[in-house]
């Protein structure tokens, strides 16, 4: 009785704790309004684009979409058409979080949503990209619409989403999962325009190779890399699991993406510090996240 109480005594701060941190990092990625957009996603019925067995819900509901989302902006950086857009229009300095937000909300509801309402999320984000035009520094016409843009922007964010869950994630993919998550992404992509997305592991792997003739990195890019992993808009007390959490997204990179952005190439290192700490960093992810029993 008198271990059982303390156990109870003892339970109540950790608990509280991990309640606190939960409900920060679900602000964080998804908002103040949070709770409501949770309940709207989750709870509200009607037919899905994905049913609760396909591989895309099981990768964009791990910890481990913390470290591929950052890998991803990184290597989206590398295309000098798509970083000028990113640079001119998408005010990433001065609001990253709620970029962070908006990104977040459109692959929940993608992902978890309504059909309906995976739809309007669509329309919403191509009524935007058929503003966002311009030139880069070096003449090039952007238009964040463009099927070829938006087919990098799509195989960049589904290689560095799928990598990080593979090497992070609580249960990751076996072969046919990993070809059902890169053909359940084209369900998403088709629909903002990319045509002809790839639809196995195979093909996408393909579509990443043929993009690196044209994939360096511009000023912009590097002032991004600069921004995302050496200045991010946080607290102190957060910057050291922030520096693992930057550490890890940067191990995921291909090789050949770190050095035009001038980051470090350490295979020993990530082999054992990097990777255990990623290891550490998404599992107290979970354990904060996790809905309370």
């Amino acid at each position: 009785m008198a271990m059982a109480a303390a156990l109870s005594v003892s339970g109540a701060p950790l608990t509280s704790l991990r309640e606190r941190l939960g409900r920060g990092l679900f602000a964080m990625v998804a908002g103040p309004e949070h709770q409501a957009s949770r309940s709207r996603i989750h709870d509200m019925p009607g037919p899905r684009w994905f049913g609760e067995d396909r591989p895309i819900r099981r990768v964009h509901g791990d910890a481990s979409m913390f470290i591929g989302g950052l890998s991803a902006l990184l290597l989206q950086s590398l295309h000098p058409r798509a970083m000028a857009a990113v640079a001119a229009h998408s005010g990433y300095r001065g609001d990253p979080w709620g970029r962070l937000q908006r990104t977040s909300t459109f692959l929940a509801v993608t992902t978890y949503g309504r059909a309906i309402d995976a739809q309007r999320a669509v329309d919403r984000v191509r009524a935007v990209h058929d503003q966002v035009r311009g030139t880069t520094s070096s003449g090039e016409p952007y238009h964040a619409n463009d099927p070829h843009l938006l087919e990098w922007v799509h195989i960049a964010e589904v290689y560095s989403f799928l990598f990080a869950h593979q090497l992070y994630g609580a249960r990751p993919l076996d072969a046919p999962e990993c070809d059902g998550y890169v053909l359940d992404t084209a369900r998403v992509a088709e629909a903002l325009g990319v045509v002809r997305p790839p639809r196995d592991l195979d093909g996408l792997t393909a579509r990443l190779t043929a993009y690196r003739p044209e994939l360096r990195a511009t000023p912009e890019a590097r002032e991004a890399a600069q921004f995302l992993l050496l200045h991010p808009p946080l607290p102190w007390i957060a910057r050291p699991a922030y520096a693992v959490l930057a550490a890890s997204a940067v191990a995921a990179l291909p090789h050949w993406a770190r050095t035009p952005l001038g980051l470090p190439l350490l295979p020993r290192a990530e082999r054992t510090f990097v990777r255990l700490g990623g290891h550490g960093l998404t599992r107290s992810i979970r354990w904060a996240m996790a809905p309370p029993r």
